[in-house]
């Protein structure tokens, strides 16, 4: 059999950071992941399923003992902000609403290059894969764009009926190099479903942007409603 590894959770601790930050006593540690899930469900629902879609590829969750601090990363900003950050405080009220807790003022950091986002790559795929566009011109069309946006490799995996074939299968296109088992190499991972009519088609993707350290990695700018711009690293 395959000994098979997420690649997120392989890398976490090491050279990924959490995804959720907080401690908790045991017997709050379960409500505290069911809200999780329940924020990232409501903003990705909110933002990344219905038009005009917000392209977020990542929520980020801080908690304290009096608030929780959320992060969006996402590659249209003004979508997620709004006039004046309507649409940002209309959604912090919302989760506020839900999880019964004060939540901070929503942080959006912009994704300066889509191309280099496994996540919003496997997205864009499945979007296409929905509209019955041939999934090999498919995957190589995005293979070289991402070559071209400056990746070092990419790897890509769709399983399920393609091209609305009988039995299902799966396909695996690459380019380049995509060091797995190295944790030093920056190899971000993406994964997404396209719902089609005649099932559904699973899209992983991974994208190799070199080693940490080196210059050149994907920078991000921090967003926020009312000016403050923050470069970062991802």
């Amino acid at each position: 059999m395959g000994q098979k590894v997420n690649p997120t959770g392989f890398r976490t601790g090491i050279t990924e950071d959490w995804k959720s930050k907080w401690f908790a006593p045991k017997a709050a540690y379960g409500d505290f992941l069911g809200e999780d899930f329940k924020v990232r469900k409501l903003i990705d629902t909110k933002l990344n399923r219905r038009p005009p879609f917000a392209a977020v590829s990542d929520i980020r969750i801080e908690r304290t003992r009096e608030e929780v601090t959320i992060t969006i990363h996402t590659a249209r900003p003004g979508l997620v902000i709004g006039p004046k950050g309507a649409e940002v405080d209309k959604l912090r009220e919302e989760l506020e609403d839900m999880i019964k807790r004060k939540v901070a003022p929503i942080k959006v950091i912009e994704v300066k290059n889509p191309d280099l986002n496994a996540q919003l790559v496997a997205e864009a795929i499945a979007e296409q894969l929905k509209k019955r566009a041939s999934f090999r011109r498919v995957l190589k069309q995005r293979m070289e764009a991402t070559m071209q946006a400056g990746a070092k490799g990419i790897k890509i995996c769709v399983s399920g009926r393609l091209g609305g074939a009988e039995i299902a299968r799966q396909e695996k296109a690459g380019q380049g190099s995509v060091p797995l088992t190295t944790l030093q190499a920056d190899v971000n991972y993406g994964y997404a479903i396209a719902f089609t009519t005649f099932g559904t088609i699973g899209v992983k993707t991974w994208i190799y942007r070199g080693m940490y350290g080196d210059e050149g990695l994907v920078a991000e700018t921090d967003v926020r409603p009312g000016g403050g711009m923050r470069r970062g690293r991802r």
